[in-house]
């Protein structure tokens, strides 16, 4: 089945990683990638710790698309599109049971990944491969494809009051 986690509030990554550590608890393989973000988040450490998961590393970090030079831009569309192709076919061609795709939604809407590509993957992947994806605003392509859709919806966050994101908390 398709699940995605959607939404302003806080949580998504959250829920998609307990969903699969959840899943390589109980001893089905997970595959993650990891969209538009760094590997300076306390959650990358332990899931590299855990059993039946692994999670792909993000080589190169780009820092925020809006502070992106056009060709930063480019170069980062070419990995984004890379990763995703990468991910998409380990788990395609190596029997995963659970394929997760953090911040998806984003790379899709900055054009980093054509969502024409993750659209065409999500109607043609193994039906026995659950897949888990999480980004703000998903198309209605992405949600006519889902089984599962929760949003999170920020009601207050520290951020409203110039607090930075924390250590072990946000990132």
């Amino acid at each position: 089945m398709i699940q995605v986690y959607c939404g302003d509030g806080k949580g998504k990554t959250t829920a998609a990683i307990g969903q699969a550590i959840r899943a390589a608890g109980r001893g089905k393989r997970v595959l993650m990638a990891r969209f538009l973000k760094t590997e300076d988040s306390g959650e990358v450490k332990i899931l590299h710790q855990i059993s039946g998961l692994e999670l792909l590393v993000c080589e190169k970090s780009f820092g925020f698309y809006r502070f992106m030079s056009e060709e930063q831009k480019r170069e980062a569309e070419s990995y984004y599109q890379d990763l995703f192709e990468h991910a998409s076919l380990r788990a395609e061609k190596e029997g995963w049971d659970m394929l997760v795709l953090d911040e998806i939604m984003a790379a899709c809407q900055y054009g980093l990944v054509l969502e024409q590509r993750l659209v065409a993957f999500l109607d043609a992947c193994p039906k026995e491969l659950e897949v888990v994806m999480t980004g703000r605003n998903p198309s209605e392509e992405i949600l006519r494809r889902a089984d599962y859709v929760t949003e999170m919806v920020k009601r207050k966050h520290p951020y409203d009051r110039g607090i930075s994101a924390r250590r072990g908390i946000e990132y």
